[in-house]
């Protein structure tokens, strides 16, 4: 796949593929091509070469740039990096917009909208403000309420755009727990932005590494992280070990000020 602004690629020859069922993390540095990647899987910034293709274990695959925008939503959807935050309405009927796709064109009918939506706001916790007005919430809270949203939507394939921004601590693992049981428990097949290389580690299935609009490699992070790629790739030292609790890749970056070894005292 390329994909390009104003005529000049900035994804190049990419592929990816995201297996069903499973979490693939796009990770890389700042301009390295995996939002612009993620939008156009999305149908959200066109492709100027290559395809994405739909495959369902019922029937054969299918090329997803030939669906209307209303099929495509009823089999993907994306939660961006940023969305304006609309003045008026409660945090119900914001995740409610997710089940567009599936009311039908004129009489605006869905008969799974209520269940869909309290499953939706019970799985990202935000039940307990579901008739608060959406301007009321903090940056965390209203990242939630667009992922609750997305989860309305009920696809087959979901795709986040650093998702564990603006949240504090215990909402960035609570998100990347709730991204592990969407595939592990509901079979959803999940591809992630993420900039924090040990929580792609422990959240994916298969990790995928871009630099300057290319894959420099994909596979399990165990595999990907080696210290030299991800030194180079980066552009700053990178040490790799492994995490004794969990058995997975544990990075390092190595700035001027830790390679000290001895720090000077504070003043008392």
């Amino acid at each position: 796949m390329r994909v390009a602004y104003d005529g000049v690629d900035v994804v190049h020859d990419a592929m990816l593929v995201l297996p069903e069922g499973r979490v693939t993390a796009l990770i890389g540095p700042n301009g390295s091509g995996k939002s612009t990647l993620l939008r156009a899987v999305s149908r959200l910034h066109k492709v100027r070469s290559g395809s994405v293709t739909l495959e369902h274990a019922d029937a054969l695959p299918e090329n997803a740039l030939t669906l209307t925008r209303t099929e495509f939503a009823r089999c993907v959807t994306l939660l961006a990096q940023s969305r304006p935050t609309p003045a008026g309405l409660s945090v119900r009927d914001v995740v409610g917009f997710g089940r567009h796709p599936h009311r039908r064109r004129f009489r605006g009918v869905d008969a799974d909208a209520a269940l869909a939506v309290e499953r939706a706001m019970a799985l990202t916790g935000v039940s307990e403000f579901a008739d608060r007005g959406v301007e009321s919430l903090s940056g965390g809270q209203l990242q939630r309420v667009w992922l609750a949203c997305c989860l309305a939507q009920d696809t087959d394939v979901l795709l986040l755009d650093e998702p564990t921004t603006y949240l504090d601590l215990r909402y960035q693992v609570e998100i990347l727990d709730l991204i592990r049981d969407l595939a592990d428990l509901h079979g959803v097949t999940i591809g992630v932005v993420l900039h924090d290389l040990d929580q792609a580690a422990a959240v994916a299935d298969q990790v995928v590494l871009l630099s300057a609009g290319r894959v420099v490699a994909a596979g399990p992070a165990a595999d990907v992280y080696d210290p030299e790629r991800l030194t180079e790739t980066y552009g700053i030292r990178i040490e790799v070990d492994v995490n004794p609790s969990t058995g997975m890749p544990r990075t390092r970056p190595v700035g001027s000020h830790h390679l000290r070894t001895e720090r000077t005292p504070l003043p008392s």
